[in-house]
């Protein structure tokens, strides 16, 4: 089934556009326009590739794609190509953000900039998150503690590298270095890279180059799937942990010596 028709109507009712204003920008009539919407009419290939390249769609996804599950125009640029994330929402037009199964967490590398792949995933609705393109991530190791492994990490999609708020955690895909959740150092205008660092000081900090960098989400939640044990929540617990990272809690002692 070819939705080119549909597609060029949400589109064109996305950016504002009547049809006769996109008849201008296309170099068409406005009844070649409606014909073409109302699907009387396939594109000749010269208009598709103008529709193409004026919403700056690829070609195959505007023909073979039903775009209208977009709510808004959120189609991201990476690189030099554009790739498409739509904003799914349910049937009471709440947004639902897709999962990355542990599963096949490895194959997302080949997959994370096909849009039949990214379709296929499971989609879950979490009303609190704020405005943005979300998505779930699988941790696994014990490099970000106290996550657990088989937590998901709920990150919301970062378009522009100069938002990168240092000391923050990011999911970053990496083009060497796969799936990664690290915190995040900016060294982009020092010398091009961004430095990441695990809070187990067991791992040491590396650098990236930001050219390998395919994606970047900031941590907005994360979810638990699996229940602490009573003695990891008592307090020498807590404490051992973090002298593990490397984290000083010299007051804190302090504080539990006086309780």
């Amino acid at each position: 089934m070819y939705f080119v028709g549909k597609n060029m109507n949400h589109l064109r009712r996305l950016k504002g556009l009547s049809q006769e204003e996109l008849a201008e920008e296309l170099g068409a009539t406005r009844s070649t326009i409606g014909s073409k919407e109302e699907g009387r009419s396939m594109p000749s290939l010269e208009l598709l590739v103008k529709t193409s390249d004026f919403f700056k769609v690829p070609v195959d996804i505007l023909i073979r794609k039903d775009l209208t599950k977009a709510k808004d125009f959120s189609f991201i640029e990476l690189g030099n190509q554009r790739v498409l994330f739509p904003i799914m929402v349910d049937q009471d037009n709440k947004d639902m953000i897709e999962v990355v199964p542990v599963k096949t967490s490895a194959g997302y590398l080949a997959g994370y900039d096909d849009p039949e792949y990214i379709e296929q995933l499971e989609k879950i609705k979490l009303p609190f998150l704020p405005t943005g393109k979300h998505r779930a991530f699988p941790i696994k190791g014990d490099s970000m503690l106290p996550m657990k492994p088989g937590s998901f990490v709920v990150g919301k999609f970062i378009e522009d590298r100069s938002d990168i708020k240092d000391g923050r955690t990011y999911v970053l895909l990496t083009q060497n270095d796969g799936m990664v959740y690290k915190r995040v150092y900016n060294q982009i205008d020092e010398n091009g890279t961004l430095k990441l660092v695990s809070d187990n000081k067991s791992y040491e900090p590396f650098e990236v180059p930001i050219s390998e960098v395919l994606e970047l989400w900031e941590f907005t939640c994360s979810i638990n799937t699996q229940e602490y044990e009573p003695e990891e929540l008592k307090l020498d617990s807590i404490l051992r942990m973090f002298n593990e990272l490397g984290v000083e809690l010299e007051t804190l002692r302090k504080d539990v010596r006086m309780s």
